[in-house]
């Protein structure tokens, strides 16, 4: 199982995770009506199965009910589990109490006595500001309930000022989760990946498939109708769908010359950026299966420039 450190913390995870933001969601992902608690824990245990133990959630998921799902499913079994989860700043959490409340909510709702990575959803201040924000995860970590701090959606420059807030109380800044895919590129160019790069970040990239349009399921040749959040997206509309053509052409030329799945190869690319761990969602056991198919080999230099070249305009 190829194996990636979360910063400069101790913390070894496998190169790819599980994300959970469709556990429980009833709003976005349909949850109850499209599938159901079986088919999560079948995508839980064939994840742990395949070697793929690394599930990030958030309270605000589902308003909690993906933190409930993780936590009871992880009660089910007798085998080491790394959960990572979200503090989301909301407007009248104004003070350090608040956060050590939410952590406290989320820690109940896992069944768990500490958590291996916190995380802030969003960099919004609002009028406690990061200073004390950072101060009060810190206090966290000194008090053993979280193992490391993250941070998610952060701009280079919010990177580096929480860095540097977290380094005055002597704790590494782990990670910062973004949006980044094939279809994503984004953080390539404004600076967010060179920042993580240079002071020894690890990026976590979520929709690493782009909400399934790097699967193949969805494409102009496909009958494959969007569900969910999915159905307002220009992006499955047809216009975005024949717009996504030549990627998925490529995508699928690639995956049958490796004996391996659009998806795959998609999730393949990105680790291959290093210092990257993608965590794509499982609603069900063979799509837990299919992520972990992403591990274990390695495209060529060939096909990585293909990829990147067929994808310029995401950039």
């Amino acid at each position: 199982m190829q194996t990636l450190t979360l910063g400069s913390t101790p913390i070894t995870v496998p190169a790819l995770g599980i994300g959970t933001w469709a556990w429980g969601d009833r709003f976005f992902w349909s949850y109850g009506n499209d599938y159901d608690d079986g088919q999560l824990r079948d995508a839980f245990k064939a994840a742990v199965q395949a070697g793929i133990n690394f599930f990030d959630t958030a309270e605000i998921y589902g308003f909690g009910e993906s933190e409930r799902l993780l936590g009871q499913f992880i009660q089910e079994i007798d085998q080491p589990v790394y959960v990572a989860t979200k503090y989301f700043p909301l407007p009248w959490r104004f003070n350090a109490g608040f956060v050590a409340d939410a952590l406290t909510a989320s820690l109940k709702r896992l069944q768990l006595p500490t958590v291996d990575l916190y995380q802030v959803h969003w960099p919004f201040d609002f009028l406690m500001g990061q200073p004390t924000l950072m101060d009060a995860l810190a206090d966290e970590v000194q008090q053993g309930r979280v193992k490391a701090v993250g941070v998610s959606n952060y701009s280079a420059e919010q990177l580096k000022q929480a860095q540097e807030l977290l380094a005055k109380r002597d704790v590494p800044l782990a990670v910062n989760q973004v949006q980044y895919s094939l279809l994503a590129r984004q953080i390539e160019q404004n600076g967010v990946m060179a920042t993580a790069q240079d002071l020894g970040i690890t990026i976590l990239a979520y929709s690493p498939l782009a909400q399934g349009l790097l699967t193949g399921k969805y494409a102009t040749d496909t009958d494959a109708k969007p569900l969910g959040a999915r159905r307002i997206d220009p992006r499955f509309s047809p216009k975005g769908l024949a717009k996504l053509d030549p990627v998925v052409a490529v995508l699928r030329e690639i995956a049958q010359s490796n004996d391996r799945t659009p998806a795959q190869v998609a999730l393949n690319w990105l680790v291959a950026q290093g210092n990257v761990v993608p965590i794509p969602g499982a609603k069900n056991a063979q799509q837990a299966q299919q992520n972990a198919g992403a591990l274990g080999w390695q495209l060529n230099e060939s096909d990585r420039q293909r990829l990147a070249e067929v994808t310029q305009d995401w950039a």
